[in-house]
């Protein structure tokens, strides 16, 4: 089984997003690891990426919300009328607006306490005015979800941020050690940083490493395959981070590792984030 834990799906607003009107953007990072831009993603069809789903053997993808982003955001009703009508093929995670806390909480309550979703994301960087997510103003939040043990994934790595400081694993470091009950999930696994933020993952067992596409064919990748093969195998997480790339990618991912340790990384260290059973499911109904 294979849980993909950052797949923004074509599905209602997502399609306003960025990631969607630039599928030029899409198409350069799947030429960097050989692939073509999907059909899925060229035709923004939520059939041919069930398909895509299917014949890649991604049972589940993690579908993020996304506010108060440069590139255009959306609200996460979208997020959680996709895993209703989808309840077996995508999880959701709320998103959540750095620049103002107040609204977040009651965002946070309504969505996830009282709601459907199961983690939260925050993407401080990509705000405007950018934010560091070891800001003050997002303590309350970290709170709110160490209080009802809500994972928090936070956008740190690529391009979160006006520059790459956003992405310094000095902010990880601090937030993860205020906040030690907390699971922080860490999406584009800190890149550049990534010999940096492995570091701290060493001292910070509270801190997951999302990749994502950067672990394919980018410097440092090798990095993180030796940490997920050592003191990081309960604790990297595949992603695709589509649109930006195939869900064939998958079939690189594989390449990387022993196939004994591919059922921790491709699903049981998700599933135990997340709260899934262990075992095999029931397939891939919709």
């Amino acid at each position: 089984m294979i849980i993909d834990f950052r797949l923004r799906p074509p599905f209602g607003d997502y399609v306003k997003l960025g990631m969607y009107t630039n599928k030029a953007r899409c198409a350069s990072y799947a030429a960097n690891i050989g692939e073509p831009l999907a059909k899925s993603i060229a035709e923004e069809s939520m059939e041919l990426l069930l398909q895509d789903m299917d014949e890649n053997g991604i049972d589940m993808g993690v579908a993020t919300g996304r506010v108060a982003h440069f590139a255009g955001g959306m609200e996460n009703a979208t997020v959680i009328d996709l895993v209703e009508k989808y309840p077996k093929r995508f999880i959701g995670f709320a998103g959540l607006n750095p620049l103002d806390w107040r609204w977040s909480l009651k965002e946070l309550q309504k969505t996830v306490v009282d709601g459907p979703l199961k983690g939260v994301v925050l993407e401080p960087g990509a705000a405007r005015p950018a934010m560091y997510g070891d800001d003050a103003l997002l303590y309350p939040i970290y709170a709110e979800c160490e209080k009802h043990d809500i994972p928090v994934m936070v956008m740190l790595g690529g391009n979160a941020g006006p520059n790459v400081d956003f992405s310094f694993p000095r902010i990880i470091h601090k937030i993860a050690s205020d906040f030690p009950t907390v699971k922080f999930i860490v999406s584009h696994g800190g890149w550049p940083w990534v010999q940096a933020v492995l570091g701290v993952c060493f001292v910070r067992e509270n801190i997951w490493l999302s990749p994502d596409l950067y672990i394919f064919n980018q410097p440092g990748f090798q990095d993180y395959v030796t940490a997920a093969k050592s003191y990081m195998k309960d604790r990297i997480l595949y992603a695709s981070a589509y649109p930006f790339l195939p869900l064939t990618c998958v079939h690189q991912f594989k390449t990387l590792f022993p196939k004994e340790l591919l059922p921790k990384l491709l699903y049981e260290n998700a599933a135990k984030l997340l709260g899934l059973p262990l075992g095999k499911g029931e397939g891939n109904g919709n």
